[in-house]
């Protein structure tokens, strides 16, 4: 098992395990600093969705930040023991783990978010069957940040509105109106 360090907020600094799973690979943190950057350092009252959530990183982080809720979907048992574990060490109360799919979890999803998180594992396809449903899961004034192996030019109903690359991860913000 490795740690991942939360960068920002109340839990600044604080070490969250990541288990050791295959595929997995969390958000950077250089990655994460422009991300909630481009978000702005404060998430409160903001409701996030972090699909795949894998180490947590970006919902945790989301947390740390002042998310009134962040659901973070997570299928892997490895994966999600993990996310259990570090959730009740923060003591992230605003932080609900869902044991799903992520793709039926998006389509069958009640709410809407002011920020949703996709980081998918690479080379799966992922991206291509998740970005049509990203803009119904936007509130009106929401954002969708999507990592992935190589540079996304468009999805339909969305506008990017920012983008970057550190390494081979190419990462974007897109909005549900610019």
């Amino acid at each position: 098992m490795s740690k991942v360090r939360i960068i920002g907020g109340a839990w600044r600094s604080r070490l969250i395990d990541v288990s050791t799973v295959k595929g997995l690979r969390p958000t950077p943190d250089r990655v994460r600093e422009t991300l909630f950057n481009w978000l702005g350092q404060d998430l409160e009252g903001l409701r996030c969705l972090d699909l795949f959530s894998g180490s947590g990183a970006l919902g945790f982080e989301a947390a740390s930040r002042g998310a009134a809720k962040v659901t973070m979907v997570e299928q892997d048992a490895v994966a999600f023991a993990a996310l259990r574990s570090n959730a009740k060490t923060l003591q992230a109360v605003c932080v609900e783990l869902v044991r799903a799919d992520a793709l039926k979890f998006a389509r069958s999803a009640r709410h809407t978010y002011d920020v949703v998180f996709l980081d998918p594992p690479y080379r799966a396809g992922w991206i291509e069957r998740m970005a049509p449903l990203l803009p119904d899961l936007l509130s009106e004034d929401g954002v969708a940040y999507v990592e992935a192996e190589y540079k996304i030019e468009n999805i339909d109903r969305l506008t990017l509105i920012k983008q970057a690359v550190a390494g081979q991860v190419y990462y974007h913000l897109f909005a549900a109106h610019a």
